[in-house]
């Protein structure tokens, strides 16, 4: 097993937070499927909602049917047509209820941190079919940030200075740059305006916002950063052995003496 020391561990943290802000590993998602594990869970929590409505509805119907027909000895041939015209009804009724709702612009910024990410991710979904490819890409890249970032709020309070920063970033700045982009006519947002066009202006936004939410989760994950290494420093001293503490003591000329020419106490 290779040991890192806690230097190597705090490069590879950083390398690695490096990776995330450049898009990571992530692949574009395809057209419809969700851009982060937030808005992920509300789609999964929804179609279950809807499988167990409709086995309730099921059960009632099919529990209905057999008391009538034990009360009338029978329920016949249209009794059985009627049956499976119910259930088809019963599909086809839940088939067109029951989806996610893409969230208000105003509802993006309330609610604790999960319901806000979920909600912007949701959002973000529901817009970027109308987007230029290469905003599609940092509406990709923005769903992964916004989980880590999601993770990085829990157990903060609606009183701290970056929960206040986060609301106004995800629930304002990111929606209204995509709002006022939505805005321009179709035909005129590949036109140069002002030396760029409304495809590239946006693309810039959206790369601009995508850095602003990394910096955030950067900065709120500076603290555990902090911790680990001065956990994996501790554990090092306390457990690495004669190499740690020849590591840990300053480099003054004089070697360490050599402990393991010291004989051992003789137990009595």
């Amino acid at each position: 097993m290779v040991y890192e020391t806690p230097e190597q561990q705090m490069q590879s943290a950083r390398r690695s937070l490096a990776t995330q802000r450049e898009g990571g590993t992530h692949r574009p998602a395809p057209r419809g499927s969700s851009i982060g594990k937030a808005s992920a869970e509300v789609k999964t929590k929804a179609l279950l909602k809807k499988v167990r409505n409709i086995a309730l509805a099921l059960l009632a119907l099919y529990v209905g049917a057999g008391i009538t027909g034990a009360i009338i000895g029978g329920i016949g041939f249209w009794g059985v047509m009627t049956v499976v015209a119910l259930t088809a009804f019963v599909f086809a009724m839940f088939a067109v209820t029951g989806k996610v709702k893409t969230p208000k612009r105003e509802e993006l910024k309330q609610g604790n941190p999960h319901q806000m990410v979920a909600r912007t991710e949701l959002w973000l979904e529901a817009q970027r079919p109308a987007l230029p490819p290469p905003a599609q890409a940092l509406v990709d890249q923005l769903g992964v940030q916004l989980d880590a970032l999601g993770l990085q709020l829990k157990g903060l309070g609606d009183n701290e200075p970056a929960m206040a920063e986060v609301r106004e970033l995800v629930g304002e700045y990111i929606p209204e740059t995509i709002d006022n982009y939505r805005k321009i006519p179709q035909h005129l947002r590949g036109e140069e305006y002002a030396g760029k066009t409304a495809d590239q202006r946006l693309t810039d936004s959206l790369t601009k916002l995508s850095g602003e939410v990394d910096r955030v989760t950067r900065r709120l994950a500076e603290g555990a950063l902090d911790d680990l290494a001065i956990k994996s420093r501790y554990l090092e001293y306390r457990y690495g052995g004669a190499e740690a503490l020849e590591d840990a003591m300053p480099d003054t000329g004089v070697p360490l003496p050599d402990f393991s020419a010291i004989p051992a106490k003789q137990e009595r």
